[in-house]
């Protein structure tokens, strides 16, 4: 294959898996190079400006943890949002072509069919039926505050795990430059000189 150049890939289509969806349902095609924020700029726009009621995205192969990651930030956005979440399989069609033809003969491709993991999730600011596979339900909206100190949570802690575990290795380290200097110090004037870097 080392002669060989992928040229294009196709996808095979297939119906959305979502029964009574509305004729004009905005599908999100998250691609692998997508931009996550042109996607969300799209969707918040179809929703909060168009008034859209829902909206799917999908993406299969390497670009279905993008697709997720891109449900997780409209729903907390938006709040309130059902969603119903549908896991499947589709045929990729990618076409090789040769590099280094064979000068008796044509140029010869090669197609591959390859099966991928892919993800269709519908999201809906209308109730969607809670028994079906892959349903969930709205997270509770708990209010800006506390979403604020949520915020204020997780930089304390971040500035906690960076901060606090810094300083005990280095007053260890200077602790034991102590005790290494200071039986080389005739009279420990070495070691008064050192006592008050080590309380800072």
């Amino acid at each position: 294959m080392e002669n060989f150049r992928k040229v294009r890939t196709t996808e095979e289509e297939s119906p959305l898996p979502f029964p009574d969806l509305p004729p004009d349902v905005v599908e999100m095609k998250v691609k692998e190079g997508s931009k996550i924020r042109n996607l969300m700029n799209f969707a918040m726009a179809q929703m909060e400006l168009k008034g859209s009621r829902q909206i799917i995205f999908s993406g299969c192969g390497r670009a279905v943890t993008k697709t997720i990651t891109c449900v997780e930030i409209m729903k907390r956005k938006l709040g309130g949002l059902h969603q119903v979440t549908k896991v499947r399989y589709k045929t990729l069609l990618e076409v090789w072509e040769n590099q280094d033809p064979l000068p008796s003969g044509p140029a010869q491709n090669l197609t591959v069919h390859k099966n991928v993991p892919s993800i269709c999730i519908l999201l809906s600011r209308d109730p969607l039926d809670p028994n079906q596979t892959g349903y969930q339900p709205p997270e509770p909206c708990h209010g800006l505050g506390t979403q604020l100190s949520e915020a204020e949570d997780i930089s304390s802690s971040s500035t906690k795990g960076l901060k606090r575990p810094l300083p005990p290795p280095h007053e260890e380290l200077l602790t034991k430059k102590f005790q290494v200097q200071v039986p080389d110090s005739p009279r420990g004037s070495g070691n008064m000189d050192c006592q008050p870097e080590c309380h800072h």
